[in-house]
């Protein structure tokens, strides 16, 4: 098990470098226009095998203190995004809250085994 806490951006540098990378970093302008309302809860579920440990990566990378992945990011579709307009005039950037947050990364995956109970699968996080 790895660092749970701020893991940094490594995951997601690894996936940018990959043959075979689809950059969904657009959807954290939408995620910006919501974190500081009472929609900043935000459950991203999809099949299997469509992306969401990549996805979480993408977030950490993004939010997480410590990561310093301006570089990252400038290179991504998120960059290029129109700013995105709040009710009450205020605008954000691509950037607003780049690196902002303390983020805890939990893969279930790690915790799950087979033929074990969920019940003790929690008890092992």
């Amino acid at each position: 098990m790895g660092a749970y806490l701020n893991p940094g951006s490594s995951q997601f540098v690894e996936a940018v470098r990959s043959a075979v990378f689809v950059d969904k970093s657009a959807m954290i302008r939408y995620l910006n226009s919501v974190v500081t309302t009472k929609q900043k809860y935000v459950c991203v579920s999809r099949p299997r095998r469509f992306g969401k440990t990549m996805a979480a990566d993408m977030l950490c990378a993004y939010y997480g203190h410590g990561a310093d992945a301006r570089a990252l990011f400038e290179g991504l579709k998120l960059a290029e995004t129109e700013p995105v307009a709040l009710r009450g005039g205020e605008v954000r950037p691509w950037d607003a809250f780049l690196n902002r947050f303390d983020v805890v990364c939990i893969t279930m995956t790690e915790f799950l085994r087979d033929g074990e109970s969920i019940a003790w699968s929690i008890d092992r996080m």
